[in-house]
């Protein structure tokens, strides 16, 4: 049983992670979501200060908060004139290290350390269960995932048609109306949800792969974004039970297994994708040599 909690758990923040992912991944944004996975420790461990529990909804207020401002502050550098790269180093480097002092300097009294934050451990998930009025509920990460997954759907599904057209051209979106501030915005509001949901089972380094490589390998496979949605999510939930029994078979890491594994799946989607691998664009180039010669 306690290999079905682990891959459900690796495969509700792989589908969660990869959902928001295509939509960094097109928007070229892929940095950010690094950014805010690292530069939320200081909301975290601010709201767990507070509250002094790491199941507390202030935590997640808190993180997302900080996301939200780690967005504003990178805007902000940006229209200053610094370059989109440089600005993403020196606010996420900048606000991690507050979160790691803030931990360090506090780790005598609060329950929190940057193991836990830095690299979670999703093997302990089916020991945090939750019990509801006496009853067994069953382990409370697979809840809260579950929740955080169901609010992304919702939200996307909503507004799937804005956050597309955001997504592909902004200008037009604001041409016709669609406010794409409170769009780009709504976007990193819910990668910060779903990374500090997935701090427990994969940490927040780790959430970064997930956020982004299974994304990554869909964009490589179709030209569609609902097909890229879908395929990010089947690529994430194989990545989770492959890295499980590999991380089983060589007695590892099971996150860093679960990444390791998708890593694979890239590379392989990078090779051999009949749309976008390098094979394939290397048979198109002869192709075209032929024809002109």
């Amino acid at each position: 049983m306690s290999d079905f909690w682990i891959i459900l758990t690796g495969t509700l923040v792989a589908a969660t992670s990869g959902i928001l992912g295509c939509f960094l991944v097109l928007r070229k944004m892929s940095l950010v979501g690094d950014a805010i996975s690292h530069s939320v420790l200081p909301g975290i461990a601010i709201a767990f200060m507070i509250s002094g529990s790491r199941d507390s909804l202030l935590m997640m207020i808190g993180a997302a908060v900080l996301g939200l401002i780690t967005v504003f502050l990178i805007q902000l550098l940006q229209q200053g004139g610094l370059q989109s790269d440089a600005s993403i180093g020196i606010v996420f480097t900048a606000l991690f290290a507050i979160g790691v002092i803030l931990i360090s300097r506090n780790a005598s009294n609060i329950d929190l350390d940057l193991d836990c934050v830095l690299f979670g451990e999703i093997a302990y998930v089916q020991w945090d269960i939750l019990i509801i009025n006496g009853y067994n509920m069953g382990p409370a990460a697979v809840w809260f995932l579950g929740i955080t997954l169901f609010i992304v759907l919702l939200v996307i599904g909503l507004f799937y048609k804005q956050f597309k057209l955001c997504a592909f051209d902004p200008a037009l979106a604001a041409a016709v109306g669609i406010p794409v501030a409170l769009f780009h915005y709504l976007l990193m509001g819910l990668v910060s949800l779903s990374t500090v949901a997935s701090f427990e089972s994969v940490g927040a380094i780790l959430v970064v792969g997930m956020l982004i490589v299974p994304a990554s390998t869909a964009y490589l496979l179709t030209d569609r974004l609902s097909r890229m949605l879908l395929y990010s999510v089947l690529i994430g939930a194989l990545s989770s039970a492959g890295g499980y029994y590999f991380a089983k078979w060589l007695d590892a890491s099971i996150a860093g297994s679960m990444i390791t594994v998708a890593g694979l799946l890239f590379l392989l989607a990078f090779l051999f994708s009949p749309l976008h691998g390098l094979l394939a664009r290397f048979s198109k180039r002869r192709r075209m040599k032929s024809m002109t010669a």
